[in-house]
């Protein structure tokens, strides 16, 4: 009796039953069982029977690319950081030891695939060419979002645990069913349609250890798999939901829920960019060609708080941050790309010129960057003018007037 097999009953062992288990198991055949790492914290260069083909793709001037990206966001989370802390911004939401998971899986994607980031995903953004100024409005209070969609394909920020991953799956089954629609009218030969068919295109939806335990990842999950939608459900297990470990929150390997699914479900070390990159373009490749989701487990950790409103040392060890810090995603590419010849000292010096420069215009853009006037929240409530609406807006001029002149010191007594 195998693994997926329930307790015998008299249905046990029915021809349409054996067939639908076998064709299950054959399709969730493809990824290896255990994690998935190339490139050790040592620096050095491992093999798997299934990715060491797609790193083989990757050449000395995209390495390159993947540290300088790492190095840029690591700068632009430090100083998004201290700007909390001096007032600039509300709150912030570290990504530092995720580097690799960000950049790895984001540069993976094609122009045309879809982003559902959570909260954290600055790195994502950073490879979609989302301006990192932007990313900060909504941290600021004045801006909803920050940027516009449609311009990178990737969506705006969920602070709402796992909301975005039924988002998701919509998305990708909309995709599904216009590529099907695109291809009949291209095969009936209809008017207006020639040329070469539009790439394929997958959507990934982010979402972190925590959020796997809402019923909104399950939910998302059963309709992936039920209509086998072209999306890719990436988790970032980095060990703490706020200040519950992830040994709360499951006793199995996440990647592991995907076989309930029916669908795969691999395990890769987040802190390896190369690993990372080449599970998420073999999983992408899978979602496009029409075989279905796909759910990465990206196994790697937060180094510093969940928000600049938490404090870490309140529920963990700092052994435990020591360990971890020994598997630091940039450290080990460094090491790699040294030892290979791909890049020397003044490589690294260059990138660290260039984060000062981010930082100083990270500084700049923030301090310029103003609350809009409330009353476009009363002419974007609706499409049209609504009477209600410009009655509302009517009251708060009138409310706004009565303070008119305090800068001054006039009006004191109405405080």
């Amino acid at each position: 009796m195998g693994a997926t097999h329930l307790p015998s009953t008299e249905f046990d062992g029915t021809e349409l039953d054996d067939q639908l288990e076998a064709q299950a198991e054959a399709a969730l055949g493809v990824p290896p069982a255990e994690m998935v790492q190339l490139l050790g914290p040592d620096g050095t260069m491992g093999t798997d029977s299934v990715f060491s083909e797609y790193a083989a793709r990757l050449d000395a001037e995209k390495l390159r690319g993947f540290y300088a990206d790492m190095a840029a966001i690591r700068r632009f989370d430090q100083e998004a950081t201290a700007l909390q802390r001096q007032g600039q911004l509300a709150l912030w939401v570290p990504l530092t030891g995720q580097e690799a998971a960000q950049i790895g899986s984001g540069r993976a994607s094609q122009p045309q695939d879809y982003i559902f980031p959570t909260y954290r995903e600055h790195g994502v953004a950073l490879t979609r060419n989302v301006d990192l100024a932007e990313l900060l409005k909504q941290f600021r209070g004045v801006s909803n979002g920050g940027w516009n969609p449609k311009d990178t394909n990737f969506h705006l920020y969920t602070l709402v645990l796992a909301a975005q991953t039924p988002h998701a799956v919509g998305y990708a089954m909309g995709i599904q069913r216009d590529q099907r629609l695109a291809e009949a009218r291209r095969l009936d030969g209809a008017q207006g349609v020639d040329g070469p068919a539009e790439p394929k295109a997958a959507v990934m939806v982010y979402f972190g250890d925590g959020a796997s335990s809402e019923g909104d990842v399950h939910e998302s999950m059963v309709f992936a798999s039920s209509y086998n939608a072209p999306v890719v459900f990436f988790c970032q297990n980095n060990h703490w939901a706020i200040s519950v470990p992830t040994a709360v929150q499951t006793r199995i390997p996440l990647a592991n829920r995907a076989k309930g699914y029916g669908f795969p479900g691999i395990r890769v070390d987040g802190n390896d960019v190369i690993a990372v990159h080449a599970v998420t373009e073999w999983a992408l490749e899978h979602a496009r060609q029409g075989n279905g989701p796909v759910l990465i487990e990206a196994f790697t950790y937060r180094v510093g708080a969940h928000t600049t409103a938490d404090d870490p040392t309140k529920y963990r060890e700092s052994s435990e941050e020591a360990l971890w810090r020994e598997k630091d995603p940039l450290d080990r590419l460094e090491k790699y790309l040294r030892a290979e010849g791909m890049a020397d000292d003044a490589f690294f010096a260059g990138l660290a010129a260039e984060g000062d420069e981010l930082a100083a215009y990270i500084r700049k853009s923030t301090y310029a960057s103003d609350a809009p006037d409330i009353r476009t929240a009363f002419a974007n409530t609706y499409v049209e003018a609504h009477p209600l609406v410009a009655e509302e807006l009517a009251w708060f001029e009138e409310y706004s007037a009565g303070f008119a002149g305090e800068d001054e010191g006039e009006g004191a007594g109405r405080r």
